[in-house]
């Protein structure tokens, strides 16, 4: 059941969460910028991700290939912070490359859903927490020179805990630690993952700047 929320949104952020996926500009002659497609087709399709593979002509001209991996689902991130400043980590096992992961929560979000919906329910799934305010704070390309990946990142607060209901596909284990702490692990190079850097990063760099409620940029900043 979803969860009703009070969504703390600012205004020069709301675009985040409006016309979340943007045109990708194709003129009459089948162009995407300097490259000319002749054919498209595909090669592999399951539910997650479809591969496409297009006959072009390079931008110097000449014939070429360009494969692109086109997913079916946006990428979701969440920072939680609570009261003491303190933000959730989840570990969990990567198979693509066989390595264990400390991570934000995050996960994937149907496109016809509002990346803020997908959000609130992936905070709920891995760590059974959910939150009154939330705030859209960072928007990302995953490796765009072969995927059209989108990543849509949240901060949130005025957190209340719950149960976790991961998916059967997920072995999580979850551990609540200072936000400077994660930083420090950013830094120090102990997280890879590329959302929770990305977040951790921007996030403290807003609340350095300023540009997050006052009592958020103390908790990011202490």
């Amino acid at each position: 059941m979803e969860c009703e929320c009070h969504v703390v949104l600012f205004i020069l952020m709301c675009n985040h969460c409006k016309g979340h996926e943007r045109h990708r500009p194709m003129t009459s002659d089948n162009t995407r910028g300097p490259w000319r497609i002749h054919s498209t087709r595909t090669v592999y399709d399951n539910p997650w991700i479809r591969v496409m593979e297009h006959d072009v002509a390079r931008p110097d001209g000449e014939p070429g290939l360009y494969g692109v991996v086109e997913f079916k689902n946006y990428a979701i991130g969440v920072l939680p912070i609570d009261a003491e400043g303190r933000t959730w980590l989840v570990g969990q096992h990567r198979f693509p490359r066989n390595v264990y992961s400390w991570e934000l929560p995050e996960g994937g979000g149907p496109k016809t859903d509002d990346p803020l919906a997908s959000a609130q329910r992936e905070l709920k799934e891995e760590t059974g927490l959910s939150a009154q305010s939330w705030f859209p704070f960072l928007r990302m390309d995953l490796s765009n020179s072969v995927t059209d990946e989108r990543a849509f990142c949240f901060l949130a607060w005025d957190l209340h805990e719950g149960v976790a209901t991961p998916d059967e596909t997920e072995v999580l284990e979850a551990r609540r630690r200072p936000f400077s702490e994660v930083f420090s692990m950013v830094m120090a190079g102990e997280i890879e993952d590329s959302l929770t850097v990305a977040m951790v990063l921007k996030a403290r760099m807003m609340a350095l700047s300023g540009a997050l409620p006052d009592h958020i940029c103390v908790k990011l900043t202490c």
